[in-house]
Order: C-alpha cells, then sequence, then structure tokens
C-alpha cells in the first residue's frame, strides 16, 4: 500500500513552535516514528506499506502534492495542512478531486482550541479526520487506511 504523508504550515516546526500543544519532537523524529510503526503495522497486517514524506509550507506546493500522488496512484494520504485546513479552499478541491482515501491529520485537539480552528473546510471531503492524539495520530490513520483498503465507499 503506498500511503503519503503530506504536512502543510508549520509542521516543520514541530518541537519547536508551542511544543506544550504539539509536543517535544521534531518532523523528523515524527517521520521516522511513523516510518518505523508502519513496519510493525505492516508485519502485524501480513501487508506491504511504502510510505512517502513531503512538507510544504506553500498552498501551491501542497497541492502539486496532492495532483501529483492521484497522478503516481497512491493508495491513501494522510494529510496534515496545518493552519490551511482552516480556510484553504484550493486544497479543500485538491482533496475533492481525488479518488483514494485522505485522512486528515492534526496533532493539536482544534476543537480544544481558538474558534477559528474549530471548522476544517478540508474534514468534509476527506475520508476521515484525526485530531488531538499528538504525532499517534498519523499511526492511527495508517491503521485506518489498511483496515479499509478493501472497503468499497459509496
Amino acid at each position: 500500500m503506498k500511503i503519503a504523508i503530506i504536512n502543510g504550515a508549520n509542521i516543520n516546526f514541530a518541537g519547536i513552535r508551542e511544543p506544550h500543544i504539539y509536543g517535544s519532537h521534531t518532523l523528523a523524529e515524527i517521520n521516522r516514528q511513523i516510518f518505523d510503526e508502519a513496519k510493525t503495522i505492516a508485519e502485524t497486517a501480513l501487508a506491504k506499506i511504502d510510505l512517502q514524506f513531503f512538507h510544504s509550507n506553500i498552498e501551491g506546493e501542497i497541492i502539486n502534492i496532492l495532483q501529483n500522488c492521484h497522478e503516481q496512484k497512491f493508495d491513501g494520504i494522510i494529510l496534515n495542512a496545518g493552519a490551511f485546513s482552516h480556510y484553504s479552499y484550493a486544497i479543500r478541491d485538491a482533496v475533492a478531486s481525488l479518488s483514494m482515501p485522505v485522512i486528515e491529520v492534526h496533532m493539536s485537539n482544534p476543537y480544544s482550541r481558538e474558534e477559528f480552528r474549530h471548522t476544517s473546510v478540508i474534514a468534509p471531503v476527506c475520508r476521515g479526520h484525526i485530531c488531538g492524539f499528538r504525532s499517534y495520530g498519523y499511526t492511527l490513520a495508517i491503521h485506518a487506511l489498511i483496515k479499509t483498503n478493501l472497503e468499497v465507499y459509496e
């Protein structure tokens, strides 16, 4: 299963930006943790998992990555768009055009924070939404993609 993990605005500052909210691990450490946990998940599920990691602070680059995932026939996408989640209709439209499942992940719980974070314009076009579990949310999303890979959704 070929899975893209796409991180957006300010996620490269994980470990620096508000560690009391996002944790103290850097993005490189988080990606390593995700990779290691995915290996264990793959062994348990008797599945092959090919993870590819992407990051950009630029909205248009995230759209290009999403479109490239379509062209490269990824099986699923885990998207943490950061603050773009709350206002980027362009990323929302790119996600809506994809046929593979996209799971939106947030390391914090946006519903327990400022009111402007309570709305995700991306969530309604995603297969699912996981928030509040710091970096473990990515692992939960991998489990969800594997478990639902063979199911048909209308």
